[in-house]
């Protein structure tokens, strides 16, 4: 199971796997991402929620 953060810029400090993977996205899929940060707080939401709007399953 993966840890939970506060919000996806803790994680993303305190995960290399997590940061390397979201340093890879598509820029405007970063963007959109950040704008919700408080509501991605593990690396299976991250996955996830880059997964659906890479899909269009905004």
């Amino acid at each position: 199971m993966d840890k939970k953060y506060g919000n996806m810029f803790e994680m993303l400090k305190d995960n290399p796997e997590a940061k390397a993977y979201f340093d890879n996205l598509p820029p405007t899929v970063r963007q959109q991402i950040s704008t919700r940060s408080f509501n991605v707080n593990s690396f299976e939401s991250l996955r996830n929620y880059a997964d659906n709007l890479t899909r269009g399953d905004y």
